[in-house]
C-alpha cells in the first residue's frame, strides 16, 4: 500500500479541502492519496494494481505500457435503471430520466457510503475537462477507492497540475465520490444532482458508470450547466476533413453507443480520396458554444478514448489498431497464453485457446465470445496517430456539419440533409436506433434515442429539444444538418453499404454540400445526393442502382415511423416545443 501523503499537486482551495474532509469523515478511508498525475505515480500505482490481481501485465513486446482489467460479471455495462437525475422538482428531470429527490437521495447514499472505505485508500483524483485556458473547460474531483478508476481517468482526462491551476480558488467544480462497496446491482446507483454539480456512483466498476468526468460530468452534467450557460454538452465525435488544398471542414456527430462514432471519428480515406485527410478531434463527446463570428464552436472535453473493442480491425478502423498497440487498459476481452489479448473480429488467426472475458478457458467451439460485446479499451488520445493538431486549441473549432446517426435495417435512406435547422432538431429529436451492447439490457430493438442523447441529458428532454432551437438564435452562421445510416439491409440480411472508410464518399457530399458545390434531390425527408454529385469511382460490387435502393423512402414504412414517434412526444407533451410538433405535421403533408 503505497504511503498516506499529500501529492505534489496539493491545494489551498479551501473549498476542495472542505469538501475532501467531509467526505473522508463520510467513508472513513485507512488512507488519503492526493494525485499529482505524474508518471512515476502512475508507475507504482500500476504496479500496485498488478500486485493486488486488478490489473494483469500483457505482453510487453507485443503491447508495451499495456494491460488488461475484468471486471465483475455482473457490472459490464451502463445501467440505466440504476441512474438517477435528483433535481427539485420530478418535471425538472422530465419523464425519460429516473427521478429522486436530493435530500432522499443523498440520504440513502450517505447511508450507503458512510464507513465503506474502512481498511482502503481514498484517492483524490482532481482533473479537466477541456483544454487547459478554454473557457469551456470545466474541473471535477473524483473521489474513489478504486485503482483501476484512478489509471483509467488518468487515460480519459487532464488530472493533477492543469486542473489545480484551472481551478485556482474558485468552488466551481463538480463534486464526484465514488465507493465500489461491493459491486451487487442491488447496491448500484449512478446519481446526479445538477443543482449541486455533484455525482454519486456506488456499486460499480464499470468505466460508464464510475470514470465521472466521462458521461456523468461531460453530458448528464454538463447538458444541465450547458443549458444555463448558453453552450451544448453533446454525444458527439468531432472530426476534421481536409482537401488535398489544404481546406479543412469541421464535422460533429452523434450516434447512440457501439453504432459506429469511433470508427467514424478516426476514419482513413480509401485509395481513391488521395490526398484527402480526416483528423480525429474527439470520438465520444463535445461541448460546443456560439462564437462571437456567429459560427458554433466545438471542443472535445476529455483526453483519451473509451472505444468497444470488439470488431476492431485495420479495415474498421486501422487508427484504433494503432492508437491501442501501447499504454492502453484493455477490459473484458480475451487473454491469451502468450499475454496478448483477443476478441471477435481482430486482425490475424483466432487462438487455438484462450481465457474469455470471465477467466474461463475458451477456445473456437466454444459457444460464448471470448470477448464481452461491451468490452472496451482505453488509450490516450496522443496515441493517435490522426489527431487533429486543433485539438488543444482553446476556443475550440468552427462546426460546419452536425450528423445525427442511427442502427436501422430497414426505413432509413443512406444519407439526406434537412431542410434547415429547426427540421434538424426534429430529425434529431426522432431518432430510433437499434440497441447494442453498450447498455444493460435487451439488444436489437428500436427505441428512440433522441440526439443520441436519451441515457444523457441531466434534464427535462423537453426543454432540452427547446435549447437546441434557442441556439440558433446566437449562429448566424449554424451548421448544416444531416441524417446518415450505414446499417440499412437488403431482403436477404446484407448490408447495402461497405461502411467503414466507404463512409468517406458521405463525408465528403456533407462537406461539399456545406460549402455549396454539391447538387442535391428535395425529397419528403429532406435533401438527397443527386446521382451526379455523390462519388462510386473505384466502389467495386456498388452500382448506382444499388445506391438508390439505399436511398429508397418507403412511403408505408415513414407512416409506421410517424406514429411510432408519438409515445416519446406523447410523454414529452407537456414541455415538448411547438415547432416539433409542427415539423412533424409538414413531414406527413409532404409524405
Amino acid at each position: 500500500m503505497m504511503k498516506s501523503t499529500v501529492g505534489a499537486c496539493n491545494t489551498h482551495n479551501k473549498s476542495v479541502r472542505a469538501w475532501v474532509d467531509e467526505m473522508t469523515t463520510l467513508c472513513q478511508p485507512d488512507k488519503v492519496f492526493w494525485c499529482d498525475g505524474s508518471e512515476a505515480e502512475r508507475e507504482a500505482m500500476t504496479a500496485e494494481a498488478v500486485s493486488k490481481g486488478i490489473l494483469i501485465k500483457l505482453n510487453q513486446q507485443k503491447l508495451p505500457g499495456c494491460y488488461y482489467h475484468r471486471s465483475n460479471p455482473n457490472d459490464v455495462a451502463r445501467v440505466e435503471e440504476s441512474t438517477y437525475i435528483c433535481t427539485l422538482t420530478q418535471e425538472e428531470a422530465g419523464p425519460t430520466n429516473n427521478w429522486s429527490p436530493p435530500r432522499e437521495m443523498y440520504q440513502k447514499l450517505h447511508g450507503l457510503c458512510r464507513g465503506a472505505m474502512r481498511g482502503r485508500t481514498m484517492y483524490v483524483v482532481t482533473y479537466l475537462m477541456g483544454p487547459p485556458g478554454s473557457s469551456l473547460a470545466k474541473v471535477g474531483i473524483e473521489l474513489t477507492d478504486s485503482l483501476y478508476v484512478v489509471l483509467s481517468m488518468r487515460i480519459m482526462t487532464r488530472m493533477g497540475r492543469a486542473a489545480y491551476e484551472h481551478l485556482g480558488d474558485s468552488d466551481d467544480f463538480n463534486r464526484g465520490l465514488h465507493c465500489m462497496l461491493d459491486v451487487h446491482p442491488a447496491r448500484r446507483y449512478i446519481c446526479h444532482f445538477p443543482q449541486d454539480n455533484a455525482v454519486i456512483s456506488v456499486g460499480s466498476n464499470y468505466g460508464g458508470n464510475v470514470l465521472l468526468g466521462k458521461k456523468c460530468l461531460a453530458l448528464r452534467i454538463g447538458s444541465y450547466l450547458g443549458r444555463k450557460e448558453g453552450r451544448m454538452a453533446e454525444h458527439m465525435l468531432i472530426l476534421g476533413v481536409e482537401s488535398p488544398e489544404g481546406e479543412k471542414t469541421y464535422v460533429a456527430a452523434a450516434f447512440p453507443s457501439a453504432c459506429g462514432k469511433t470508427n467514424l471519428a478516426m476514419l482513413v480515406p480509401p485509395a481513391h480520396f488521395k490526398g484527402w485527410k480526416i483528423w480525429t478531434l474527439g470520438d465520444d463527446i463535445a461541448w460546443m458554444k456560439p462564437g462571437a463570428d456567429g459560427r458554433l464552436y466545438a471542443i472535445n472535453p476529455e483526453a483519451g478514448y473509451f472505444g468497444v473493442v470488439p470488431g476492431t480491425n485495420s479495415k474498421s478502423n486501422p487508427n484504433a489498431v494503432k492508437t491501442i498497440v501501447r499504454d492502453t487498459i484493455f477490459t473484458n476481452v480475451g487473454l491469451t497464453p502468450d499475454l496478448d489479448v483477443w476478441w471477435e473480429g481482430k486482425d490475424g488467426e483466432v487462438p487455438a485457446e484462450c481465457l474469455d472475458w470471465k477467466g474461463n478457458k475458451w477456445t473456437p467451439a466454444s459457444e460464448e465470445a471470448a470477448a464481452h460485446p461491451n468490452s472496451r479499451f482505453s488509450a490516450p488520445m496522443n496515441n493517435n496517430p490522426a489527431l487533429a493538431p486543433e485539438v488543444n486549441d482553446a476556443t475550440g473549432v468552427p462546426i460546419s456539419a452536425i450528423i445525427f446517426g442511427a442502427r436501422r435495417a430497414t426505413t432509413m435512406p443512406l444519407v439526406y440533409q434537412t431542410f434547415n435547422w429547426i427540421h434538424g432538431v426534429y430529425v434529431g429529436a426522432t431518432m430510433g436506433s437499434e440497441t447494442t451492447a453498450a447498455a444493460a439490457g435487451t439488444v436489437g430493438q428500436i427505441r428512440r434515442d433522441p440526439m443520441a442523447m436519451l441515457p444523457f441529458c441531466g434534464y427535462n428532454m423537453g426543454d432540452y429539444f427547446r435549447h437546441w432551437i434557442l441556439i440558433r438564435r446566437s449562429l448566424k452562421n449554424p451548421p448544416r444538418i444531416f441524417h446518415v445510416n450505414w446499417f440499412r439491409k437488403d431482403a436477404s440480411g446484407n448490408f447495402f453499404w461497405p461502411g467503414f472508410g466507404e463512409n468517406m464518399r458521405v463525408l465528403k457530399w456533407i462537406v461539399d454540400r456545406c460549402r455549396g458545390r454539391a447538387d442535391a434531390e428535395e425529397t419528403p425527408l429532406g435533401w438527397v445526393p443527386g446521382a451526379r454529385a455523390f462519388d462510386l469511382t473505384g466502389l467495386e460490387g456498388f452500382s448506382l442502382e444499388t445506391l438508390q435502393k439505399l436511398q429508397t423512402i418507403g412511403t408505408e414504412e415513414w407512416r409506421k415511423e410517424v406514429l411510432s414517434q408519438d409515445e416519446l412526444f406523447l410523454k414529452l407533451y407537456s414541455h415538448l416545443p411547438k415547432e416539433l410538433i409542427f415539423q412533424r405535421e409538414l413531414l406527413v403533408s409532404r409524405l
